[in-house]
């Protein structure tokens, strides 16, 4: 009876041993180089930028701190003297004139804006820049350019989610930043005509503004023409026209 039971307690134990292995996490994959791939340790060691990347990543996400704003919570005292703001159709513009836009539009007080920021990176060919993402996700909680929040705000506020957006700053040798700006990588996510930015804001609560560069992406007149007359070549060298 004993020998029985130490049998069927090995079988028990070989078949929870293989039945963990086969559920366990595979082996960590060899990372892959591509023969474009930049070498980020030599390039970095080569660098004569004096902000080593962390804390040049670090000091971007201070900048962008509520505390700080990008300049507009301490006065621009974080921007260089030769500052620049420049994005898809905006810019560059210079620093008080970034200070003044931004000033007026206060985003904050008609949002509650979760930022949802990743990826942040020091651009290993330009060592004084930081690129990382966003994806933001807005719920209307006052007026904004006219437009109240929806009237069941309790229970259905007013959403916005932006396209992804691509950031970039560029820093000083003192940490002073010298130019900021953002793109749209995706115009066909979220619910605000493919525009990031204060453009997205005024499209996403119906009030954008009335000039071109605030509407969602339209193919111009020739761009069509043209892709037509591309389609027409094509079926008339295969002989179906």
């Amino acid at each position: 009876m004993k020998t029985t039971t130490a049998a069927a307690a090995a079988l028990i134990a070989v078949f929870t041993s293989t039945a963990v292995s086969a559920f366990s996490a595979p082996a960590a994959a060899a990372p892959i180089t591509l023969p474009g791939d930049v070498d980020t340790t030599a390039a970095f060691a080569a660098s004569t930028f004096p902000i080593s990347p962390p804390d040049l990543i670090n000091r971007a996400k201070q900048v962008l701190s509520p505390e700080i704003g990008i300049g507009t919570k301490d006065s621009g005292a974080c921007l260089a003297e030769d500052f620049e703001f420049v994005a898809a159709v905006v810019g560059p513009i210079g620093r008080e004139e970034y200070l003044n836009a931004l000033g007026g539009f206060k985003l904050e007080e008609s949002f509650d804006i979760q930022q949802n920021t990743f990826g942040f990176t020091v651009d290993p060919l330009q060592p004084n820049r930081v690129w990382w993402y966003g994806r933001q996700i807005s719920t209307q909680i006052a007026p904004f350019m006219g437009a109240e929040p929806s009237p069941a705000a309790a229970d259905s506020p007013t959403e916005l989610t932006l396209p992804p957006q691509s950031f970039h700053m560029d820093f000083t040798e003192d940490g002073l930043v010298k130019e900021f700006g953002f793109y749209t990588v995706d115009r066909r996510q979220g619910n605000t005509g493919g525009l990031g930015g204060a453009f997205g804001y005024f499209y996403g609560v119906g009030k954008p503004l009335p000039i071109r560069e605030c509407q969602p992406y339209k193919p111009s007149f020739r761009f069509r023409m043209l892709g037509l007359i591309g389609k027409i070549g094509k079926k008339l060298s295969k002989g179906k026209i």
